[in-house]
């Protein structure tokens, strides 16, 4: 049997790469698809921390974040399938329909005042939502945390009291 050496760079070229194929696949599995939604782009997630991560890392150079979450009392709980409506807060004209898949949602609305509902388990929560041009909008609606359980009957609509604020 013949033995070879292999030189050190080889063996460190090779673990290089190996690690950079393993990041690559990792920070790609954090990225969530951008969609459209009439017109209107958006990316939803955060259900896993380095998509959390992800979505805030990239959120200022989106207009507007919408956050969904369930009572402060259950940390870290967030409602699956949020129905995000947004219109004009002037004309009514309605500019973006969706479904949010996950507690994040960052859209490219254009500079405006907008009137936001999110919906979960039949109980509907309005915020207006300011948009100036460059600089992020953010709006966080907060349920109960027992809307889903049981489902509730017909539907019933909450206006929060906060705006969304800039940051």
């Amino acid at each position: 049997m013949k033995s070879f050496r292999i030189p050190h760079h080889a063996i460190a070229a090779a673990a290089g790469a190996a690690l950079l194929v393993g990041l690559t696949s990792v920070h790609a599995a954090a990225n969530p698809p951008i969609r459209m939604a009439d017109g209107v782009e958006y990316m939803c997630g955060g259900a896993s921390k380095d998509e959390a991560n992800f979505l805030q890392m990239v959120a200022p150079r989106w207009a507007a974040t919408l956050e969904f979450t369930l009572s402060p009392t259950s940390r870290g709980a967030a409602p699956d399938d949020v129905k995000v409506l947004v219109r004009s807060k002037y004309t009514g004209k309605q500019i973006m329909e969706a479904t949010a898949t996950g507690p994040l949602m960052l859209t490219r609305l254009e500079p405006g005042v907008y009137e936001v509902e999110a919906t979960v388990g039949g109980v509907t929560l309005t915020q207006l939502l300011n948009v100036f041009n460059g600089m992020p909008a953010k709006a966080r609606f907060v349920w109960p945390s027992n809307i889903d359980v049981p489902p509730l009957a017909g539907r019933t609509m909450v206006t929060q009291d906060a705006t969304a604020s800039r940051q």
